[in-house]
């Protein structure tokens, strides 16, 4: 049966996924970056993202490779896919993350502007989707065929999903770090009443692990 997981979302102390003034030259915000100081050295990092060999192991190795795990499909908010705001100038962008994207299977980016369908080298076909995330969704779903799907991000786009209780298990990775603004994932959330519990944490020297589960 397939699920839909969120996997590997890193926030702050004070609960931010992303620093403030996110653009071209700071992807992730001011700060951003020193979120994912557990993530970036890991062997499943450095393979998917830099592929390279080796990296480290242990605990954050562990959660960073069952991100990966049973995955069909991805589901993006469209800060995820790149900078630009508004309709599309052209088609120059194709992604952060160059000719070779990490996911490998077909990822539905949410956007208010439409766009053709992006086939990139590894796998990975963007697919460009305006009618919100029931479809995005969907079309997930079908593409998965019977594993699960993955909601890469960013917070805006998770706080919608867990809105609609359409979440079923969430790692968040929360870093030591302090950012004081930018996109906080729990904004007008109440996971408490949405039926979340915790049902795992564990921690490394830079980072605390925690998994919640929608209970049915």
């Amino acid at each position: 049966m397939t699920r839909v997981r969120v996997e590997s979302f890193t926030i702050s102390l004070d609960g931010y996924g992303a620093g403030p003034d996110q653009g071209l030259d700071q992807p992730l915000g001011v700060g951003g970056t020193d979120l994912h100081q557990w993530a970036m050295p890991t062997r499943t990092f450095q393979r998917a993202v830099f592929g390279a060999d080796g990296g480290t192991t242990g605990i954050d190795e562990e959660f960073a490779a069952r991100g990966f795990t049973n995955i069909g499909a991805w589901i993006l908010g469209r800060n995820m896919f790149g900078p630009i705001r508004g309709p599309w100038p052209d088609l120059a962008w194709q992604g952060w993350w160059g000719d070779n994207p990490p996911y490998h299977v077909q990822v539905f980016v949410l956007t208010h502007h439409a766009r053709p369908s992006l086939q990139m080298a590894g796998g990975t076909t963007f697919h460009f989707v305006t009618g919100g995330i029931t479809e995005a969704l969907d079309r997930a779903r079908e593409a998965a065929g019977g594993l699960d799907v993955r909601i890469g991000g960013g917070a805006d786009t998770i706080r919608q999903y867990l809105r609609a209780g359409l979440i079923d298990e969430m790692h968040l990775a929360i870093a030591p770090v302090l950012l004081g603004s930018g996109a906080h994932l729990f904004e007008g959330v109440d996971l408490r009443a949405l039926g979340y519990r915790c049902v795992q944490t564990a921690a490394s020297d830079k980072a605390t692990h925690v998994v919640l589960r929608r209970q049915p």
